[in-house]
């Protein structure tokens, strides 16, 4: 019964250890994820109305205005910029987002795919590790970028899928990340990069009449990869946010569940305790009884 009680204890002293974890880990996620989703609220709006005012401004252009990022070539070769997160202990984050790019491919890239068309940047030594191992054809050139987050990291990644797309290597970039939305809650979504998407005109409305200055031409070539840049980084910045809180969410979830199984384990030891008292006097007694008999 001694052996069954020492047991006992040291699982409840093991169960406690790793919920001291669990909570520091949660408080130091709770740290980022403030920085983290202050830099992507502020981020967000800007970046959104760049992309909308680029796509209003290629969907009313006549012609081939906006070069060739505007051209849509088919989707003969395809490049997916799959964002996940260099650690784990984030929950599913991690695994929901290569379980995303994996569905994109089978769904809308199946043939692509069976013909080798189908090429994976990673950022984030996560999804890198996952996608190498099931034998995709991926890229390490940019999974370290959250090793030291910045615009300019970001923005070598975006300029190589730009010079890659204008030079033919592939004819469509899509992006694979999480968009954060609280502390709780991550959307996976699968956002189109490049070609720069044409708004879809629906019914009698008309396009925005920009005034340029200078001309429309020199000043798109100009602004379309800034604009470009700026949409990876949100992406980017997304990501970074929605780790944290997934990962704060986890970690809370796991000191709950380690309070419940410090319950449970205390009641066994309770029991068990109980028991082995019950047996000594048990066995006092019936010694006392032996000897006065």
């Amino acid at each position: 019964m001694s052996g069954q009680l020492k047991e006992v204890r040291n699982r409840i002293k093991s169960v406690q250890s790793t919920q001291q974890i669990t909570k520091a880990m949660k408080m130091v996620s709770a740290a980022k994820l403030r920085r983290a989703q202050d830099a992507v609220t502020q981020m967000r709006p800007y970046a959104q109305k760049l992309q909308e005012m680029l796509s209003n401004i290629v969907s009313g252009a006549e012609g081939e205005v906006g070069g060739s990022l505007a051209v849509d070539r088919g989707t003969d070769r395809v490049l997916l910029i799959v964002i996940t997160s260099d650690r784990g202990l984030a929950g599913g984050y991690n695994a929901n987002i290569v379980k995303l790019a994996k569905e994109t491919i089978a769904t809308r890239y199946a043939a692509q795919y069976s013909r080798g068309n189908v090429t994976i940047w990673n950022i984030g030594k996560k999804g890198y590790e996952s996608l190498s191992k099931s034998n995709y054809k991926t890229s390490a050139d940019f999974k370290d970028i959250f090793l030291n987050l910045s615009f300019e990291s970001v923005h070598a990644a975006s300029d190589a899928a730009v010079k890659a797309f204008i030079n033919k290597e592939f004819d469509v970039v899509e992006l694979v990340y999480s968009e954060f939305k609280n502390a709780a809650t991550q959307r996976f979504v699968v956002e189109r990069f490049l070609p720069i998407p044409r708004v879809e005109k629906k019914g009698q409305t008309k396009n925005a009449d920009f005034i340029f200055e200078p001309q429309k031409e020199q000043l798109l070539a100009e602004l379309m990869p800034k604009i470009l840049n700026t949409q990876l980084f949100k992406a980017v910045l997304d990501a970074h946010a929605s780790e944290h809180g997934a990962r704060m969410t986890a970690m809370d979830k796991a000191s709950e569940n380690a309070n419940e199984l410090l319950k449970t384990l205390k009641i066994s030891y309770n029991r068990a305790r109980q028991a082995s008292i019950t047996t000594e006097l048990t066995e006092i007694v019936s010694g006392a009884a032996a000897l006065n008999g």
